[in-house]
């Protein structure tokens, strides 16, 4: 019977504690006598998700992409995405894909999932197609904008279990339902080694505005949406995309930048700051999620730099004007999202600007660097197992 150390358990080595040298079978519910309480019921979650990992490849070529060829294979996946995909030319099966023109501004976006990088093999393949799905439409929920369609991309060993592949694609189909996103074409290719899926999705304004990154002024205020630091424990597949947040920004007056947190707020607010300012946060205000600071008990990190730093929050970060009727615009927003949290966090100030005895210095917190190795950069993203 296979058995796995209890980081393995986890699937987080920075999950793993010395003193936790018990061993846990994927058939035992039993959890030690004396062992703490607040853990056994995430051992009991990690153990069921072990069970259900599920690796994308097969030494079987019958069980393999391999064994229906191409010509097959997009039959199968017409099948999977079902009434998702409109039929050709508006759909898969043609050279390109007829839309409609779309008034107003259109925007488009383009994001990947990388086996080893953004998910493996304990988030079951339907996460991680939503996964693909749902990371671009949180780009299109940072302009304030609403998705029209998609495309999808797929590279793949040939070695490719077509189980596993039928669940991707399901994963997508059920995100496409549940936005009325239709998926519209994309494209297979065989390549050595992995899985790389590539979803390129059109959107268009909501509205009259478009809010970029480019905007912010000196002494404008710092909000973030909902909880921060949740992703190595497995939110980053299972995340809510703020769409109805961002349209609604986007009309508000007084918001003057926006931007989804992907690769930490550290790091993410830099791209937010006018030229010659800083973020000035408050380490009191931050929204630290109870999944940080559960990870910190057994990190060796602080929960503040799990909110930080981690990333792949796909919460939206945005600035409002100085000037602005703060309670007014907090009031309004608590009754438009009752459910979700919005936190006033700092200011953009100049770098000698006098600052609160509880400012951070964010010099100290990093973000993920996507040209680094993850073993030389604090807060690398090392999350992709739930």
């Amino acid at each position: 019977m296979p058995e796995f150390q209890t980081r393995h358990v986890y699937g987080l080595r920075r999950l793993a504690s010395p003193l936790l040298c018990i061993r846990v079978y994927p058939c035992s519910s039993v959890v030690p006598i004396g062992f703490p309480a607040r853990w056994r019921h995430l051992i009991h979650t990690r153990v069921e998700r072990t069970r259900r990992a599920v690796h994308p490849f097969s030494t079987h070529p019958a069980e393999t992409v391999s064994a229906l060829g191409e010509r097959r294979l997009i039959e199968a996946i017409s099948r999977w995405l079902g009434d998702t995909s409109p039929r050709t030319p508006f759909g898969i099966g043609d050279d390109c894909a007829v839309l409609p023109v779309i008034p107003g501004r259109a925007l488009l976006t383009v994001d990947p999932v990388i086996y080893g990088e953004h998910f493996d093999d304990a988030v079951p393949p339907r996460a991680a197609g939503e996964k693909l799905f749902k990371r671009n439409l949180s780009d299109i929920a940072a302009m304030g904008g609403r998705p029209v369609a998609a495309v999808v991309a797929l590279a793949f060993d040939s070695r490719l279990k077509t189980r596993w592949l039928a669940d991707f694609y399901r994963g997508l189909a059920a995100v496409s339902r549940r936005y009325r996103v239709p998926i519209v074409g994309g494209d297979i290719a065989r390549q050595r080694e992995g899985v790389v899926a590539t979803l390129t999705l059109l959107g268009r304004t909501a509205g009259p505005r478009v809010v970029t990154r480019t905007g912010a002024r000196r002494g404008d205020v710092i909000y973030v949406t909902g909880r921060l630091g949740g992703s190595l424990v497995g939110h980053h597949w299972k995340f809510t995309p703020r769409l109805d947040e961002g349209a609604w920004l986007a009309r508000q007056r007084a918001v003057q930048s926006m931007m989804d947190v992907s690769d930490g707020l550290a790091k993410d607010l830099l791209a937010l700051a006018p030229p010659g300012t800083v973020p000035a946060l408050e380490a009191g205000a931050v929204p630290v999620s109870a999944a940080a600071r559960l990870t910190a008990r057994t990190s060796g990190r602080t929960a503040l730099d799990h909110a930080l730093s981690d990333g792949e929050d796909y919460e939206l970060a945005f600035a409002v004007a100085s000037g602005a009727e703060l309670a007014s615009f907090e009031a309004r927003w608590k009754r438009t999202f009752p459910s979700v949290p919005l936190s006033r966090i700092g200011r953009f100030l100049a770098p000698g600007e006098a600052r609160s005895a509880g400012a951070l210095d964010l010099s100290s917190y990093h973000g993920f660097e996507h040209l680094v190795r993850p073993d030389r950069v604090t807060g690398a993203r090392r999350r992709r197992s739930p």
